[in-house]
């Protein structure tokens, strides 16, 4: 007997639960979505080939920006309190303490430093600001912020980062370098962007050298 052939059908699948699903999926990212705000602190940072990936804990960070304009951040609160209570103690500056804490860098001389606390967020650019005086040799502030940081940290090594806007002049640089000196801060890292080795060139062909040996 012969056997009983079922009629083909063409499959249908629903897809309108699918659709539904990556739209809320796509609405939700782009509600979601934080843009990067633009930095404070424009500074375009030389290129280098150095694979060493900058700490993210305990960071001290020294920004010269292309004006040659010094500031300074610190990442950990309680340090800032420290230093903050350091300058008052020392410099008779009666800051105000939480807003120190609060603040995401600093550029400002110490006789404007509680003015420069009591500014909105949205006008504390570099551009808009003096940045901590460094230039004079008889009068570099860094020196004194430094010490300060120093203290805090009480015989703990902090990470101290340089960033340097490519086009900024030596005599800033230098100035940094003095007051880290006077501080026996003998250590600290210059924050660059990566790029890849340039084909050719002595590191290059160690690297190759390197990979046919481990081949």
């Amino acid at each position: 007997m012969g056997r009983a052939k079922l009629p083909r059908k063409s499959t249908s699948i629903d897809m309108t639960a699918m659709c539904d699903v990556a739209f809320l999926l796509l609405s939700f990212f782009i509600l979601t979505t934080k843009f990067k705000p633009a930095e404070a602190i424009a500074v375009t940072i030389p290129k280098s080939v150095a694979a060493k990936v900058a700490p993210t804990k305990d960071i001290v960070e020294v920004i010269i920006d292309k004006d040659g304009k010094v500031f300074l951040s610190m990442d950990d609160e309680s340090i800032k309190e420290v230093v903050a209570n350091t300058l008052n103690s020392t410099k008779g500056l009666n800051l105000n303490v939480k807003a120190f804490k609060a603040a995401q860098f600093f550029g400002a001389p110490f006789a404007g430093m509680a003015s420069y606390l009591a500014l909105p967020e949205d006008q504390r650019k570099g551009n808009l600001l003096p940045g901590i005086p460094v230039k004079d040799s008889t009068n570099n502030e860094l020196t004194t912020w430094m010490s300060a940081v120093v203290n805090a940290y009480q015989g703990k090594k902090p990470n101290f980062l340089v960033k340097g806007d490519n086009i900024a002049k030596y005599p800033a640089f230098k100035a940094v370098i003095t007051a880290f000196k006077k501080n026996d801060i003998l250590k600290f890292q210059m924050v660059t962007s990566p790029e890849g080795v340039p084909v050719g060139t002595d590191l290059w062909k160690k690297q190759q050298t390197g990979e046919k040996r481990e081949e």
